[in-house]
């Protein structure tokens, strides 16, 4: 990832910090709660927060809590799911293309006069054309998650079910660090899957392009050189830095995580065997 699209990602997503409404908020929602005492908050916060703590409050007394925040992760990733399908998709292609992608990067290392980059950034943008990819679509991803992610936390902290409910005889209202003095190990269970969950789900596209691209070696009768992992440590630093902010935020956002990251992967592995010959 180049600088540039990463202050550009990042600054995203600091502004979809601000604009999803983050209420600072403690007051339990209730199944009593009104949408106008909700707006109280801020609009974004009454507009996903509130129906999404609802949701659990409505679904918890017939499903328990466990099932109850399932079934709304479920239902936040058919939504992304439904915007963001295209740039998923290209996405996925970007992975499918690395190998190409740094044979050009590679033709072009050390030349850092201007006729250089325009040449390269001009094969770049035929690659990206040859295999009809929009490489700033998969921004939008980052515009949708982000304020229902920011939501989801807003929900499970003030949802009164969240906060009553218990899984196992333990509250998932509870973070991992609060629950390992009490030995509620159920949490802390969560909390490792959460992590194992969301590292397969980062690496499952990086491997189904190795798979693809041993297919296409094997196939032309070449040796398959793995690309390289330019993003590796960013990419990991991020799944550090979720899992030390997961470690002291309740238990019920790390179950939202790692169910997002399962259905994450059976997305990626279906969107990768409706396309993936497309690309070959």
């Amino acid at each position: 990832m180049s600088k540039k699209r990463l202050t550009l990602v990042l600054s995203i997503i600091g502004m979809m910090f601000v604009l999803s409404g983050c209420s600072t908020s403690t007051e339990l929602i209730t199944l009593n709660t009104t949408f106008a005492e909700a707006m109280n908050d801020g609009f974004l916060s009454a507009l996903i927060t509130y129906p999404l703590a609802q949701i659990i409050n409505w679904l918890t007394p017939k499903t328990g809590i466990f099932l109850a925040i399932t079934i709304v992760t479920i239902i936040i990733n058919a939504i992304v799911l439904a915007f963001t399908f295209k740039s998923s998709v290209a996405m996925q292609r970007m992975q499918e293309i690395q190998p190409e992608m740094q044979k050009i990067q590679a033709k072009y290392e050390g030349r850092t006069d201007q006729q250089s980059q325009q040449r390269m950034a001009m094969e770049m943008q035929q690659l990206y054309s040859k295999y009809n990819i929009n490489p700033f679509t998969s921004l939008l991803t980052t515009f949708i998650q982000f304020p229902l992610l920011i939501g989801m936390y807003n929900a499970v902290r003030r949802s009164e079910a969240v906060a009553n409910a218990t899984f196992m005889g333990v509250s998932l209202s509870l973070s991992p660090s609060q629950a390992i003095p009490q030995k509620a190990w159920i949490c802390v269970v969560i909390f490792v899957f959460m992590v194992i969950s969301q590292f397969i789900s980062i690496k499952v596209p990086q491997w189904l392009a190795e798979k693809h691209g041993r297919e296409e070696a094997d196939k032309h009768h070449k040796t398959y050189k793995k690309p390289e992992n330019q993003n590796a440590m960013m990419t990991y630093g991020m799944l550090g830095m979720v899992a030390i902010a997961m470690f002291s935020i309740p238990t019920a956002v790390s179950l939202y995580y790692c169910i997002s990251s399962i259905v994450n992967i059976i997305k990626t592995l279906v969107i990768d065997k409706m396309t993936h010959k497309e690309v070959a």
